[in-house]
């Protein structure tokens, strides 16, 4: 896409005409215009999903998935697709700020290729067997999961299937979803990045069968990228993948990767080990934040802040939860797997070793496969394909025939749906705060990590700490410039003064079409635990002993879905830690909680005429969360 942007004769000569306040400017290219507003120097809020497949994804074409990277670029700007079981999907809230395309880079486009007939790949032997149209019988669902697994397999083995690894195919379409990527990126509108899912998996444990730990990191260029995607099939070891993202940075082209479902990797997202097994060091942990700055802590497949078992004074820590390991029904160890630990644990090797490889901050994204994300739970299509594409198959409807929910039959369809399916979520986006909308601002929002993720809700969310700030700063319109001038943003690393209490910002505002606020939270982390603080409540001040909020009227009508009860709209505090210890490292992030509301499963039975799910929560709070500020000792 050629681009031209059109500018005052001033804006050209800013010498010859004094200093200007900047303008917005008209933007054409060959096949549109649009307005470019002037960069924001106090950032605006811009939301986005940075995890998305098309049929190009080995697992998406299996699926029925036929959308091409194209289609996933329309849908988030507002246009209808239609999902693979027949019908439409139209993005809620509105378009998006920006948008990736990532799919696995192990065997891209060869499953498309495999099934158009002519091709050499069309001749594989199994290639026939793939590819069923009979999609109605448990026996044919098994197909395709079978054929799945014989893909998948050589996926997490890092040995390619040869007869079917054809890389002129693989390049070709990486090529197509650059181009695609390009074509749609509309500087001040809509930003694109060239990017891809990189699908390392551990070897499966000897009780899990098929399954295995998820590794899998997306990788999102600032710019150009390479006329080749490094994957699990050059390398199964994601340090191997942060040399190859080193050497690309050398070569000029700004990367990073960012993790995500470590819920399910099995202990070893976050291992206090390097993959072979080996102690950490300083150029470790370099080397990690250098590549991974940012950790997707929510998605369809579940949450990844924290788990009961890991936070048991956390009310609230069994949101979304889903451990099972990827392709099994064997759960995950929860050690090293969840973000909340890890901070917990990256301050111990900070205190005693120097160096912390867990400084992340913290996004969201879909994972859709269906080229477009389910983001609200009244209107939910899950994440597969035509697998997952009904209410009965995803398991918030009784199967046909059955009587209630103590009456299902056993066969794959329901057992996926209990497994699997009606564990899943609609969730999530990732929230940045940039000057503008463009490539250039939303990457260096990454770098700097003043990132937030939501589970759907377009919630936004702001937060500072600094030592300068005062009350008088709350009512001010110029709230954000004092912040930024006085302190760090979210993301920053807060350098301790002598004698001094930091004073925290936070300012919260519901999204538009969501629901109203409960309250807002302040998760603190030091290397000997945790501690959760109500910080600012819809139902008045909190306890300052129980550090928790007055009980709310807030709750939900399940015959309707109607919420009931008082909430906010927007909260605003300066908060202390009545706990803070100048010599102490302590990570501080934000959870922000909405009013309870009826979750995907409730709102399908609610329509179909079926009680709800009895295993599965009937209601849910959307949530953000922030990244952290480091607060770090002077």
């Amino acid at each position: 896409m050629r681009t031209i942007i059109l500018t005052s004769v001033c804006a050209l000569a800013l010498a010859a005409c004094g200093p200007q306040k900047a303008k917005d400017e008209i933007v054409k290219t060959a096949s549109a215009e649009w307005v470019r507003p002037a960069p924001n120097p106090e950032r605006n809020a811009y939301y986005g999903d940075l995890h998305i497949h098309t049929r190009s994804s080995f697992d998406a074409y299996i699926f029925n998935v036929r959308r091409t990277a194209d289609d996933a670029y329309r849908f988030a700007k507002g246009e209808t697709i239609t999902h693979p079981s027949g019908f439409d999907m139209t993005i809620a809230g509105g378009p998006l700020d920006f948008y990736a395309v990532t799919d696995h880079a192990e065997y891209l486009g060869i499953l498309p290729a495999m099934d158009t007939p002519g091709t050499k790949l069309s001749e594989y032997p199994g290639a026939k067997d793939m590819f069923s149209t009979d999609l109605t019988s448990p026996e044919a669902r098994q197909k395709i999961m079978t054929a799945f697994n014989k893909i998948g397999t050589t996926v997490r083995s890092g040995e390619e299937i040869k007869e079917i690894y054809d890389e002129t195919v693989i390049n070709s379409v990486w090529a197509e979803n650059i181009a695609a990527a390009e074509k749609h990126n509309e500087p001040g509108k809509f930003t694109t990045f060239s990017a891809y899912e990189y699908t390392a998996v551990t070897r499966p444990r000897a009780d899990s069968g098929f399954g295995g730990g998820n590794l899998h990191r997306n990788v999102f260029f600032k710019g150009d990228a390479p006329p080749r995607a490094f994957s699990s099939l050059d390398s199964v070891n994601p340090e191997d993948l942060w040399d190859w993202m080193d050497q690309q940075r050398s070569e000029g082209r700004e990367v990073l990767s960012i993790p995500h479902n470590s819920n399910v990797s099995d202990g070893q997202m976050f291992r206090l080990q390097t993959y072979a097994g080996g102690a950490f060091d300083s150029a470790y942990a370099t080397q990690r934040m250098r590549n991974e700055p940012l950790v997707e802590v929510t998605q369809v497949k579940g949450t990844s802040e924290t788990h009961p078992s890991l936070s048991p004074n956390d009310e609230w820590a069994g949101f979304e939860i889903y451990d099972q390991l990827l392709g099994s029904n064997v759960v995950s160890d929860l050690k090293g797997s969840y973000v909340r630990e890890a901070y917990v644990n990256g301050l111990k090797l900070q205190e005693t070793k120097g160096f912390d490889p867990f400084h992340f901050g913290l996004v969201g994204a879909s994972d859709s496969h269906v080229v477009g994300g389910a983001f609200s739970e009244k209107d939910y299509w899950s994440k597969i394909g035509v697998v997952d594409g009904t209410p009965v198959a995803r398991g918030s409807v009784p199967f046909p025939g059955s009587k209630d929910w103590s009456s299902q039959p056993d066969n794959i369809i329901t057992q996926n749906a209990t497994n699997w399916f009606s564990r899943w979520g609609a969730s999530g986006l990732t929230g940045v705060w940039a000057e503008e909308n463009t490539r250039e601002a939303i990457f260096d929002a990454f770098r700097r990590k003043e990132t937030f993720a939501t589970t759907g809700p377009r919630l936004k969310v702001r937060f500072f700490g600094g030592f300068a700030y005062d009350d008088a700063m709350m009512t001010s319109a110029d709230l954000a410039k004092r912040a930024y001038a006085g302190g760090v943003p979210m993301g920053g690393d807060l350098l301790g003064q002598t004698n001094k209490t930091p004073s925290f910002i936070v300012w919260a505002q519901k999204a538009a079409d969501g629901g109203a606020l409960d309250r807002v939270q302040i998760v603190k982390v030091t290397s000997k635990g945790e501690t959760v603080f109500d910080v600012a409540c819809s139902s008045g001040a909190p306890d300052p002993k129980s550090h928790r909020c007055p009980e709310t009227s807030a709750s939900v009508d399940l015959a309707t879905c109607e919420p009931k009860g008082d909430g906010a709209a927007e909260l605003k505090v300066r908060w202390q830690d009545p706990a803070f210890n100048a010599k102490t490292r302590a990570t501080y992030y934000v959870r922000v909680l909405e009013n309870p509301s009826c979750r995907w499963s409730t709102w399908e039975a609610l329509r179909a005429g079926a009680p709800p799910r009895p295993d599965v929560p009937a209601t849910i709070q959307e949530r953000a969360y922030t990244s952290p500020i480091w607060y770090i000792p002077g």
